[in-house]
């Protein structure tokens, strides 16, 4: 497991953005309960989709780059860094 430390400037981010995407959420059911326009509806669930897909983007780049400043190379439950930059990229990758 990658246990991430946020800070200042990361933490808002990442919140910021999911906070975003939640109101874009809830913007399309507002809009499906009110029978929008499906274009109107589909542009809104991209953009809400998009949000989110770049708050898990960042959240990954903060562990990459947690990862890679380990001076020891090795995690507390003995994952080498080799072994979490591996996981860290397959995460990424199912974002993709």
């Amino acid at each position: 497991m990658v246990d991430l430390q946020f800070e200042g400037d990361e933490l808002k981010s990442v919140l910021n953005r999911l906070r975003r995407a939640q109101g874009q959420i809830s913007g399309v059911i507002k809009m499906i309960e009110e029978g929008r326009d499906c274009e109107d509806v589909v542009t809104q669930l991209a953009a809400a989709s998009r949000a989110l897909d770049r708050a898990g983007f960042a959240i990954i780049a903060t562990g990459l780059q947690q990862c890679l400043t380990d001076p020891e190379g090795n995690r507390v439950d003995g994952e080498t860094t080799e072994q979490m930059k591996a996981r860290l990229e397959k995460l990424f990758l199912s974002l993709a």
